[in-house]
């Protein structure tokens, strides 16, 4: 039987920073809000056609050099993205020609920002049935080209950057990286989140061309969903799993907003000096955000570290896993 192992971590962000104040200039908010708010203090923006695909393409080449890898050794790519380059192909077959994985599948997945922990539930799937050797789970998102700069109550939040990690095969049971996880979705709360909606032809007329629509949140329906339903389904995943809490030596969460994740650390009865967070310097990442943090992350000694995502669709997922 075959397992799969965690063989490298990285992280990119752009180079362009935007700061509360910049916003303040083009918006009505204000450093003073969106710090009191959120806690975040700026973020990073791709710019000059720097789109998703380059992002991730970066990230896999770093992965590669961690791993001592070379690309046509890698034979699974998993993208996971709301703000693809298109709607095809997908983000993750131009990643693949551009580092020139050429023995790799490679696909796209959308779960929003529980797509990193969704990416490595279905890479890990795929590992454990023998066929494949390492399989690159990236997730990369430029949502700043998706805001509406006059909506503070969404645009302040968001950060451009990507993240990712290999996993490699192993004939070594302790090797395997997930310890235990839990997949969950609510399409009840569809309209809660979305973004880059596409509107069903009206009729047949020169004029007719597709049009998208920019990234809208229910903010408070987002707070009280992730602050109450996520906080559960750790808790029922460490119980079912008989997993005590203070054996977790960290929580990455999903780096949303620093309030979300300080009441999760509350309500899970986990220090949050065990939180570690990345989300005041680069904003909301998306699926992002929790690659980008493990990979600043000295998980080296560490036995356990849950990871938990949740975001539109409503997907949420969490994961305890090991390295």
């Amino acid at each position: 039987m075959a397992f799969a192992k965690i063989s490298a971590l990285a992280g990119y962000v752009p180079s362009k920073v935007v700061t509360n104040d910049d916003l303040a200039e083009i918006m009505p908010t204000s450093d003073e809000w969106i710090v009191s708010h959120t806690g975040i203090h700026s973020r990073h923006y791709a710019m000059n056609d720097e789109n998703t695909s380059d992002l991730a393409a970066n990230v896999a080449l770093k992965l590669l050099k961690k791993a001592n890898l070379q690309a046509d050794e890698v034979d699974l790519i998993i993208v996971s993205t709301i703000t693809p380059d298109s709607l095809t192909p997908a983000t993750a077959c131009i990643v693949q020609g551009k580092i020139g994985a050429t023995n790799a599948m490679a696909f796209d997945i959308s779960a929003a920002c529980a797509g990193f922990v969704f990416g490595l539930s279905i890479a890990d799937k795929m590992m454990t049935s023998g066929t494949f050797r390492h399989a690159m789970v990236i997730s990369a998102e430029v949502n700043s080209k998706m805001m509406d700069f006059q909506d503070r109550t969404s645009a302040v939040f968001f950060g451009d950057a990507a993240g990712g990690a290999i996993l490699s095969r192993s004939e070594n049971e302790s090797d395997e990286f997930l310890i235990a996880e839990k997949i969950q979705s609510d399409g009840s709360q569809a309209d809660t989140i979305h973004s880059g909606r596409v509107s069903p032809l009206k009729k047949i007329d020169k004029d007719s061309y597709p049009r998208t629509d920019a990234f809208y949140q229910n903010g408070r329906a987002v707070f009280e969903f992730a602050t109450n339903t996520v906080p559960k389904q750790i808790t029922t995943l460490l119980n079912s799993s008989s997993i005590s809490p203070d054996k977790i030596d960290y929580v990455v969460c999903h780096q949303a907003n620093l309030r979300i994740i300080e009441s999760i650390s509350d309500k899970i009865d986990i220090p949050f000096e065990k939180f570690p967070h990345t989300v005041e310097k680069y904003g909301n990442t998306s699926s992002a955000g929790i690659p980008v943090t493990l990979a600043q992350l000295d998980v080296s000694g560490s036995k356990q570290v849950l990871i938990s995502g949740f975001g539109a669709g409503l997907d949420y997922g969490s994961m305890v896993i090991k390295f």
